[in-house]
């Protein structure tokens, strides 16, 4: 039987010293900690998203998010939400494409309890057959309420636009016709093959001993079928390679008083090294009040109020993309403009002073977004499960400076140049943009 392993990861001056644990099952806990702050926050990630799930189980992975708080053998819906604010804390939990978490936000002394209560939901849940309706309910008027809500549906279109029908292309909390005719027995046999031991990570930050939370997991887990025994495998991920489909542009016509666009293209994923180089490039393009398109599109035009752009990077592919509301009557402007300055930087890339900000803005978001342990748990965890690695804030801020312009000038030209796919809401015309 494999022993239980731990490693020291990093002494961060920034925080405090990162350990991880490996248990005998697979189940690999992290702590980072902050003795300056009085709060833990403490959260369980599941290795398993949207983009696993088979096309009649389509938001499966984001129904289980919401029935594992609806009970265990030992607690009830109730008491898993009692438990945790009777001592001030704070619980939730998220679904995305590849990934799972479960946390919850406590002050130091009730560590214990956070621990308790959340690796009793992700190991015990009963997943009763009426919950299963009353949830079933709740998620098709939270798809109801995602259609009414045209600035953040416009971003699902643009991913189907780029993926068509693989996984990453559809929406994380299925549809109508996936959540609807959904059986307990499916669900229940998803929760059983994805929450394994191997396929978990606990990680924790702020005022811990790193062995005492060790020890509270284990016996947190200790009688359920997470408990340790035989050394788990990771469940494999989705065998289907994310390629993205060729350009197209998607349109959904609405009465709105605004368009919603999204103009953008795929981009590698996020294993690979350049990443850093198309952060520092999305942050020129779209980051912040003076990028470039903001200057161009609201600034110097007056075209839209807000507009921004972003990167979405999964293990074997990504998004570049630029989001704009405005007038419908200016939407063909706003994409016109937007084309010309992505070829602009694609052919002339970026300047001195454009690279010295995008690498500024990059470095303060790190630094400034740990500044709780909610993010410092999450960085942990994001680390785990999606880079096999930890880089502590020293690291990363190096590897940020070590950025040159003709790193971020050859990725300019190389994602900026690909087919580019749009999708747009609004009270618009099919053949908008002229977008090929």
């Amino acid at each position: 039987m494999r022993r239980t392993r731990t490693v020291t990861l990093a002494d961060d001056p920034v925080g405090g010293a990162v350990r991880r644990t490996v248990l005998p099952t697979g189940v690999r806990i992290l702590t980072e900690a902050v003795p300056a702050v009085r709060s833990v926050t403490f959260g369980v990630w599941v290795a398993v998203g949207s983009r696993d799930e088979a096309l009649r189980l389509g938001g499966v992975s984001h129904f289980l998010e919401h029935l594992l708080f609806k009970g265990t053998r030992r607690r009830s819906a109730m008491q898993i939400s009692s438990d945790i604010e009777v001592v001030g804390g704070e619980t939730n939990a998220f679904t995305s494409k590849e990934y799972t978490c479960y946390y919850a936000r406590v002050l130091d002394d009730h560590l214990p309890v956070a621990i308790d209560v959340i690796c009793d939901l992700i190991a015990d849940a009963r997943l009763a057959p009426p919950d299963v309706e009353t949830e079933r309910g709740v998620i098709l008027e939270e798809i109801a309420m995602q259609e009414d809500e045209p600035d953040e549906e416009v971003h699902d279109l643009f991913s189907r636009a780029v993926f068509g029908a693989h996984p990453l292309g559809r929406r994380i909390a299925g549809t109508v016709e996936t959540i609807a005719p959904m059986t307990r027995q499916q669900i229940h046999g998803y929760y059983r093959r994805r929450y394994t031991p191997g396929s978990i990570v606990v990680t924790a930050a702020g005022r811990l001993d790193h062995d005492a939370v060790v020890r509270q997991v284990r016996r947190a887990l200790d009688g359920t079928r997470l408990a340790d025994g035989a050394a788990d495998p990771v469940p494999a991920r989705n065998g289907r390679r994310a390629v993205p489909t060729r350009a197209e542009a998607t349109v959904a016509a609405k009465d709105t008083e605004q368009a919603h666009l999204v103009l953008g293209t795929a981009t590698f994923g996020r294993r690979d090294e350049r990443r850093f180089a198309l952060e520092v490039l999305n942050n020129v393009l779209g980051g912040g009040m003076s990028s470039r398109l903001f200057q161009r599109v609201r600034e110097e035009r007056g075209l839209a109020y807000t507009t921004y752009s972003y990167t979405s990077l999964f293990a074997d592919a990504g998004l570049l993309a630029f989001y704009a509301g405005c007038a419908p009557g200016k939407a063909d402007q706003v994409l016109e403009l937007v084309h010309a300055e992505l070829a602009a930087v694609a052919r002339h890339g970026v300047t001195a002073a454009e690279l010295a900000r995008g690498k500024g803005m990059l470095t303060g978001a790190l630094a400034l977004g740990m500044e709780d342990t909610g993010a410092r748990m999450s960085r942990l965890g994001k680390s785990e499960l999606l880079h096999d690695d930890f880089l502590s804030m020293d690291q990363l801020r190096a590897r940020v400076e070590r950025i040159t312009r003709d790193e971020v000038n050859r990725v300019a030209a190389e994602v900026l140049t690909r087919p580019r796919a749009m999708a747009a809401i609004g009270p618009l015309d099919a053949g908008i943009g002229q977008w090929r």
